[in-house]
């Protein structure tokens, strides 16, 4: 491996000094060469006084994607566009919009965005390109004072929202965009990826929701969608809007130079690594000294917390005391005010380093980044590609490190970096048919329009079942034909579509709001005794109250961070599907699953130490999913008792550890546990499963994909060197058994067994 750092990019790099120590971490490092730009002009006319505008930013020459976009929407057609970062899709959707606008004044478009601040940030975007007084914007979101409501709904030609405002607070009083709706010509449906899970279920059923109260207005709007990183374009839009569409993936636009760096944090100790948090606080504070501006990505709030802490530590102890003030967090849970204060000096070019969560994967404009730092492996492969993406624009070089976290999935990514760099993204993952998501958003769309049956069928297989058996509940009522919401407030306020329910807690310290989260991150964040970080101070939690929805935190400066421990109880419901591998089976299957959330750990700050345990007294969780149950092969007389559970756990952790590769999701996207004797079959067995109610769809991918993650788990034990197991390859540090009864061996044993019966 030719670890050379090219000329344009040593400058960002060069704190390191490349001694032995330092190059000693790179594990991998990759350069992906410049492409250059293929243009294109469109087929379809242009309205005159949007080609001058074009003509006046320079922008004459499209690229043979945007020139393709405009041409399909103009045919009208529904379009899927999905291209690199940075390749131009804001204008390959504006032009459309802009278009049908200019040619009839009476058009409208609606462009939907993940976030406020994305939605702000394409708000610029788009008035740069508008070329006259003619076309009127306006951005709808929670923050929009009221008394710029009113003319948003009835004069402007393009509408910029998001899913939760949609949902909220436009689809309710429906009435009140009556004449918008009856004009709506286009629907922009911007990142596309980031509609999975739980969020994109719940999404599906509000784009529904939209398109049926068009559809009763006698309008069908078109729609784009756009996406830079997914691997099943076509099927989400499917499951989003239940329509098909034309896939557009040929990107035209030039892509600079761009290195990767896999970044192994050095062993301080026989067998523990230098926290990748450090790590990372330290690339960051070298890149600020070199003036570079530089985006750190992290899985977690606290984490984003930890390395802004260690950051702004790291600058100031170099005597960078201002360097320092021009490092900042950003993150979900902020107040409105903080967030508006952190987008706004950062638009300014005012913060040199930004350590974020994934809120800023998103496209939102911040200028040209030199480097991008990447605190553990953000999930996926597409999250990845969009994060790295960020780095670098059109010819200027970007660096993107990936720092290594001491997990097995991620030093198994350390000695496999073709896994990343050199496989296809993954499938976004959805579920509109999930039966709690569907119920929610029955509630909903029966309050906006009484819902006919054959009105119900487009919600998804399995909607009628569900609406009937809210009859039976009486959540709705049918009569006349028709399914009623039988209550005059709006259900949408209690229906949280980025959650999997349940009312958000609200954090207080010192009578003032400084946050919020969800009840079940409450239960394991919010606790009595837990940390949390904002903004780099500390807070410790004194009460957590469940039914006034509030936890009150006090300030208190500590050296650790908090973590809990969390039992799961699986009750096994019907067989969706079952393969026989030999003597073992795997079965596709209903679960019902009861969580209990039984301590928490103080661990220190500068790597995975565990300095107390403490007991939690909590109520249960339950929920019903689907998940994976795999029959291990029976007892024999003569078979050493001693190493089943070591080999059981063992598999356990080895599925667990590579199954984000194969589902496409966050590792805290699912459950898992694992029995010697369980009581349905009383011989040994290993539960995967989707840890939201209802399930996503992600132990089904699982279950396609058996051969090749059961492949790719014995790859990770047999290509660690180590002889017991250890952190790179079975060791967890969110293992309920505190990592005891564990066995590399045995557990190889099994996965051997298994692939010998596919």
């Amino acid at each position: 491996m030719d670890k050379e750092i090219p000329n344009e990019l040593g400058g960002p790099l060069a704190f390191l000094r490349w001694d032995d120590a330092a190059a000693a971490q790179i594990a991998h490092l990759e350069e992906l060469p410049e492409k250059h730009a293929v243009y294109r002009n469109p087929q379809s006319p242009m309205h005159p006084g949007l080609q001058a505008r074009l003509e006046q930013l320079g922008m004459e020459n499209l690229y043979a994607h945007q020139a393709a976009c405009f041409d399909a929407a103009m045919q009208g057609e529904d379009v899927v566009l999905v291209t690199g970062t940075n390749s131009g899709k804001t204008l390959a959707y504006n032009l459309p919009a802009l278009q049908m606008c200019l040619s009839e004044p009476m058009s409208r478009a609606l462009s939907i965005f993940p976030t406020k601040a994305l939605a702000q940030d394409q708000l610029g975007k788009l008035e740069a390109l508008v070329p006259g007084p003619e076309v009127r914007l306006g951005v709808f979101d929670g923050d929009t004072p009221k008394s710029q409501r009113g003319p948003i709904k009835k004069l402007a030609h393009v509408v910029l929202t998001n899913p939760d405002m949609l949902h909220v607070g436009i689809l309710p009083g429906h009435e009140q965009w009556a004449r918008f709706l009856k004009a709506l010509r286009l629907i922009v449906i911007d990142e596309m990826h980031v509609y999975r899970g739980v969020f994109g279920s719940h999404v599906a059923g509000v784009i529904r929701r939209l398109l049926r109260l068009c559809e009763w207005h006698r309008n069908r709007p078109q729609i784009i969608a756009c996406s830079a990183t997914v691997g099943n374009a076509g099927e989400v839009f499917e499951k989003l809007t239940g329509r098909t569409a034309r896939v557009i993936d040929e990107d035209g636009a030039p892509r600079s130079r761009r290195t990767f760096v896999f970044w192994n944090p050095p062993y301080i100790g026989a067998n523990e690594r230098l926290s990748a948090n450090i790590v990372c606080a330290e690339l960051v504070a070298g890149l600020v000294e070199e003036d570079k501006r530089v985006l750190a990505f992290n899985r977690a709030r606290i984490t984003t917390e930890i390395v802004l802490r260690h950051t702004r530590r790291r600058l100031k102890q170099s005597g960078g005391a201002v360097r320092a003030t021009q490092v900042e967090s950003y993150r979900a849970g902020y107040t409105v005010r903080e967030r508006r204060e952190i987008e706004k000096s950062l638009f300014q070019g005012d913060l040199r380093g930004l350590i974020a969560t994934n809120a800023m994967e998103l496209g939102v404009d911040i200028g040209g980044l030199d480097a991008v730092v990447m605190n553990g492996y953000p999930g996926s492969r597409a999250s990845f590609w969009q994060q790295a993406g960020r780095a670098g624009r059109r010819t200027h070089p970007g660096l993107a490190i990936l720092v290594a976290h001491d997990d097995p999935l991620e030093q198994f990514l350390i000695r496999r970096p073709e896994m990343v760099l050199g496989t296809p993204v993954e499938s976004v993952a959805l579920s509109p048919a999930n039966p709690q998501i569907l119920a929610q958003q029955l509630r909903c769309a029966a309050y906006e329009r009484p819902l006919a049956p054959s009105e119900i069928a487009g919600f998804g297989s399995g909607a009628l079942d569900v609406a009937e058996e809210m009859d039976r509940s009486g959540v709705l009522e049918f009569r006349r034909g028709l399914f009623f919401y039988p209550a005059f407030e709006s259900p949408a306020g209690q229906v949280d579509i980025r959650g999997a329910g349940g009312a958000a807690i609200r954090l207080f310290s010192e009578g003032e709001e400084i946050g919020s989260m969800e009840r079940w991150r409450a239960f394991q964040a919010a606790h009595e005794g837990a940390v949390y970080l904002h903004r780099g101070r500390s807070y410790v939690a004194q009460t957590l109250d469940l039914e006034h929805h509030r936890a009150e935190l006090v300030p208190q400066e500590v050296d650790y961070y908090t973590q809990t421990r969390v039992q799961s109880v699986l009750e096994p419901k019907v067989d969706l599907r079952v393969r026989r591998l030999g003597e073992a089976a795997v079965r596709l299957c209903g679960l019902r699953v009861t969580e209990c959330v039984l301590s928490y750990l103080k661990k220190s700050l500068d790597g995975e130490r565990v300095l107390e345990e403490t007991p939690l007294d909590l109520p249960p969780s339950t929920f019903e999913t689907v998940g994976l149950r795999l029959d291990l092969p029976p007892l024999r007389e003569g078979d050493a008792l001693e190493s089943v559970p070591l080999g059981v756990h063992g598999l356990e952790h080895a599925l667990m550890a590579v199954a984000p590769l194969f589902a496409g999701c966050d590792r805290r996207d699912l459950g898992s546990a694992w029995y010697v004797a369980f009581p349905g079959s009383l011989g040994p067995a290993v539960f995967i499963f989707d840890h939201t109610p209802g399930g996503i769809g992600l132990s089904e991918r699982l279950y396609e994909g058996f051969e090749a993650w059961l492949d790719a788990a014995r790859t990770l034990l047999e290509s660690c060197p180590c002889e017991e197991g250890c952190p790179a390859c079975l060791l967890s540090a969110h293992c309920e058994s505190a990592n005891e009864a564990l066995g590399k061996r045995p557990a190889l044993r099994l996965l051997r067994t298994l692939q010998s019966g596919l």
